[in-house]
């Protein structure tokens, strides 16, 4: 069972200010609606715009934490997490008119999504202080896609926000940048070199993956979700196995969880050495990063030797797992285990004596944890700055539940807390390594989904990736083909965090607390 007090680390929230009791927990409020037949693990219930509003308000007040929100041409969903009943939901409003009340004109973490939403369906927003579009750059040459779609007008300049003042300037950065990191905008607002406002400007990778999944069998649908943000594959897979799972009221093998959970976490590690160095590079600090690219490249290979794929590509499957690692693989796997964590010491070490990087770690890029709470912010991101959510254990799901670790959280916010929370973690997720590998658990690794047609079901999980926790949801008709599916990166309330990280820092420091962030593209714009 994990630890969410570790010791040597600050108390923290759980994502709700507001004290229990003041609000309706979430089974009450969601049997005020009507609760949706064969929608599992977690109910959903169709309310009406008094129910919708409410949630709305009471989000904003810190009684619920935004999990997702998404749309289909003739209705809106809204999934989230109440911290007093430690239960997730799902309510659905219909659309009729195409229109809902905004939940951002009250809760700021739910403006992209709205205007996604409306993007793609259609669907406005009612009285949303930001109507802007999102993700459609009109270069698609139709509008609503996946609603009533219409011909496009081209590209139109985008209006971003003005910032007033005497001797500002603006700096523009992207989409195109140096190296081969995804494409993205961020303008600057500067007084001098001091940032007074950064506004981003994402959707460049946009792909149209929902779209993709419709019609979907299983098999195709399974290699989508890995293919969304290569460097989450493995979380990615797991959340959609799960929730497919979850639809078809099919328990997979304990054998296929603990595989599962080996695979995340093994991606959880890579990626986050990858992460230290690379954050101590855009210090001038090269030695880590070397160093950490080296370790990094030990773990690829263990995942490739134990799974056939580097990344362990379309490993995880709904029903199960496609590769059980051979003994001598997993033993080699625990080995590299203990020689990282045998190396951590070192590394925090050189990375605390080391004044340089110190200097331009320690308070550049803080984020704090007001802000942390109010958009749910999870994973290292969150945790850096207090909020002690992790769907491993607040949401917890199999073999989690058996496996003992520890939370770290720090309060600092900053760029220095991300890097601490990284290597924390990198040391707990090896020692969940070494638990996974010493009590892989007997029997078959897979089980056989229904082929025949079955009733049109629904599914839901929340998977803990590398950057956080990663909602998935999706409905099978009744060929047992994909009707709807949806994704929702935690960086879509990561990135706009970013920008409240680097007001007031100076515009060299952007690429420090960008690569602190590690926020991902293409999950984001599906």
């Amino acid at each position: 069972m994990p630890n969410s007090s570790p010791s040597g680390f600050s108390g923290a929230s759980q994502g709700s200010s507001t004290p229990s009791g003041l609000h309706a927990s979430l089974p009450e409020l969601l049997r005020r609606g009507g609760l949706a037949e064969r929608h599992r693990p977690w109910p959903r219930a169709v309310v009406d715009r008094s129910i919708w509003e409410m949630t709305g308000e009471t989000l904003a007040a810190g009684g619920y934490s935004l999990l997702a929100l998404w749309g289909e041409p003739n209705c809106v969903h809204l999934s989230f997490w109440d911290a007093g009943s430690g239960e997730a939901g799902v309510m659905s409003l219909p659309c009729p008119e195409g229109r809902f009340p905004s939940v951002g004109r009250l809760h700021p973490p739910a403006l992209r999504l709205e205007r996604t939403i409306h993007d793609l369906f259609g669907l406005m927003a009612e009285e949303s202080p930001d109507p802007r579009p999102w993700l459609d750059h009109g270069v698609w040459g139709t509008r609503f896609p996946l609603g009533k779609a219409s011909p496009s007008h081209g590209p139109t300049a985008y209006p971003f926000l003005p910032a007033e003042g005497e001797e500002l300037h603006q700096v523009p950065v992207g989409p195109v940048h140096a190296g081969i990191i995804e494409p993205g905008h961020f303008r600057f607002t500067a007084a001098g070199e001091t940032v007074v406002r950064l506004e981003e400007r994402l959707g460049y990778v946009h792909r149209g993956v929902e779209g993709l999944f419709h019609g979907a069998g299983l098999e195709q649908a399974a290699k989508l979700a890995g293919r969304i943000s290569g460097d989450t594959t493995a979380a990615y897979s797991s959340a959609f196995a799960q929730a497919v799972e979850a639809a078809l009221d099919v328990k997979a093998p304990p054998l296929a969880h603990w595989l599962r959970a080996l695979c995340v976490e093994t991606e959880r590690v890579a990626n986050h050495l990858g992460d230290i160095g690379a954050v101590c590079n855009d210090a001038a600090f090269a030695r880590m990063q070397a160093f950490c690219t080296v370790l990094r490249e030990k773990i690829l290979r263990a995942a490739d030797l134990c799974f056939g794929h580097r990344l362990m590509m379309d490993q995880i499957v709904p029903g199960g797992v496609r590769t059980v690692p051979s003994g001598e693989a997993l033993r080699r796997l625990r080995e590299l285990a203990d020689e990282i964590t045998g190396s951590l010491p070192g590394i925090q070490q050189v990375y605390e004596t080391t004044p340089s990087l110190q200097d331009r770690v320690v308070g550049t890029g803080v984020v704090p944890r007001a802000l942390a709470n109010q958009y749910a912010c999870g994973g290292v991101i969150g945790r850096a700055s207090g909020r002690l959510f992790d769907a491993r254990s607040h949401l917890a799901y199999p073999p989690y539940p058996e496996l003992h670790f520890s939370i770290p959280v720090r309060e600092e916010g900053d760029v220095d807390a991300r890097i601490v929370i990284r290597i924390r973690e990198v040391e707990q997720s090896l020692d969940l390594i070494r638990q996974i590998i010493d009590g892989l658990p007997k029997g078959p690794a897979s089980r056989p989904l229904p082929q025949e047609r079955a009733t049109p079901s629904e599914g839901v999980a929340l998977v803990e990736g590398f950057r956080g926790d990663l909602f998935a949801w999706v409905r099978l008709d009744e060929r047992i083909r994909v009707e709807r599916c949806h994704f929702r990166d935690p960086s879509w309330f990561q990135w706009p965090l970013l920008e409240a990280a680097i007001d007031g820092n100076i515009i060299a420091d952007f690429p420090l607390c960008n690569k602190s962030f590690n926020c991902s593209y293409a999950g984001h714009d599906l």
